[in-house]
């Protein structure tokens, strides 16, 4: 569960739920009240994570909202949370930052679509594609990040087969034993 005060902003998952695996709603927690608000666009969510640590989030950031207000989603098992590390740069212009939930729950990954439409998944072939197209000067390799975000295994639907190899996912599965 989610400790009150986490310096991390999630992001949630639909895969079973009517989704395709990849993010469908982004949120962040009031440094404050700790409810959960949920970020309109993906633009502006990277935005709060690519400077949450030296300015974390407040429901008063918000017109209109306050920490007096209900929280606008719960964390729970009606979807599957992931929680996002902090601090990730935000996208170049042009790029897009995709994340998205393996078949089996184990983790997500983590890719860029670059303007052309090539999918880059490592900071090497970003550096080709870079060399490869000198019209993105400004653009610097320390501009990605392919972090994953965590997969919250609380929240993971029941039933989920194979949810990898690792023992963490094992820990997992021996634990769901006997809870349905």
């Amino acid at each position: 569960m989610m400790k009150p005060g986490s310096q991390s902003t999630p992001k949630t998952s639909e895969k079973s739920r009517g989704g395709t695996g990849s993010v469908s709603l982004f949120a962040v927690q009031c440094g404050k009240c700790f409810k959960w608000r949920v970020i309109p666009t993906k633009e502006e969510y990277e935005d709060i994570r690519s400077r949450f640590v030296e300015d974390p989030w407040f429901c008063s950031n918000r017109s209109g909202i306050s920490c007096e207000d209900l929280a606008e989603i719960e964390y729970d098992n009606t979807r599957t949370w992931v929680i996002d590390k902090p601090n990730i740069p935000k996208t170049p212009d042009g790029f897009e930052r995709e994340v998205v939930m393996r078949k089996d729950y184990s983790r997500m990954d983590t890719y860029y679509i670059t303007p052309t439409g090539k999918k880059v998944r490592a900071p090497s072939e970003v550096e080709k594609y870079l060399e490869a197209n000198p019209k993105y000067k400004g653009v610097a390799v320390s501009d990605f990040n392919f972090a994953v975000p965590k997969v919250m295994e609380e929240t993971i639907p029941k039933g989920v087969e194979g949810r990898g190899s690792t023992s963490s996912n094992k820990k997992l599965k021996m634990s769901k034993v006997g809870d349905d």
